[in-house]
C-alpha cells in the first residue's frame, strides 16, 4: 500500500513540475509577443499581461508543492543546523505543523475566495472568471497539504528517483 501511494505521489509530483514548467514556458513566449505588438506594431495586445499573471500564479502555487516535497523550498537552515538532535526533531514537528496550518489556510480560504469571486469577470479578459484566476491558491494549498501529510506519515521523500532525477542521470553518466 505504501509503495503504491508513493508511486501515485510521484505522478502527482511530476504533473505539478510539468504544469509549473509549462507555465513559465508560456509566459516566456507571450510576454515578448506583448512587447512586439506594443512597440513594433504600435498597438498593444490586451491579453498577454493578464494571462502572464494567471500563469505566474499557477507557477507559484502549483510549483510550491513539488518544491516542498523535493526539499527545495526556501528554508532558513543556519539556525536549525546548529540545534542539538533532540531539538532538531522538535523543530521538524513544528515545521510540519506550521506547513499543515498554512496549507489548510490556503485551501479553505482559497476555496472561499474562489466562490466569492466566481461571478466576477476580469476586465481585460471578459471570458475569464476571477474565481478561476484565484483557483491555483486552493489547488496549490491542497497539493502542498498532500505532500506535507506524506512527509508526516512516510518521512522525507526528497531522495526518491523522480525527485532526484538529475543525480540519477549524473550517476548513470559516470558509469558509462
Amino acid at each position: 500500500m505504501k509503495h503504491a501511494l508513493l508511486r501515485v505521489n510521484d505522478v502527482i509530483y511530476t504533473l505539478c513540475v510539468w504544469i509549473a514548467g509549462l507555465s513559465i514556458l508560456v509566459i516566456s513566449l507571450i510576454i515578448p509577443w506583448g512587447i512586439f505588438t506594443r512597440y513594433v506594431m504600435g498597438t498593444g495586445s490586451s491579453w498577454p499581461e493578464p494571462i502572464a499573471i494567471l500563469l505566474m500564479s499557477i507557477f507559484t502555487f502549483i510549483g510550491a508543492a513539488p518544491s516542498y516535497r523535493a526539499g527545495a523550498h526556501m528554508a532558513v537552515a543556519m539556525f536549525t543546523d546548529r540545534l542539538p538532535p533532540l531539538l532538531k526533531k522538535y523543530d521538524a514537528v513544528l515545521v510540519n505543523l506550521l506547513m499543515t496550518a498554512i496549507s489548510l489556510f490556503m485551501t479553505i480560504w482559497g476555496i472561499k475566495l474562489c466562490m466569492a469571486t466566481w461571478y466576477q469577470f476580469t476586465s481585460d479578459l471578459a471570458w475569464l472568471r476571477v474565481g478561476i484566476a484565484y483557483s491555483p491558491i486552493p489547488i496549490g494549498g491542497a497539493l502542498t497539504l498532500w505532500f506535507v501529510l506524506e512527509r508526516i506519515i512516510f518521512g522525507d521523500q526528497s531522495q526518491r528517483r523522480v525527485v532526484q532525477y538529475d543525480a540519477v542521470e549524473e550517476a548513470a553518466e559516470g558509469v558509462a
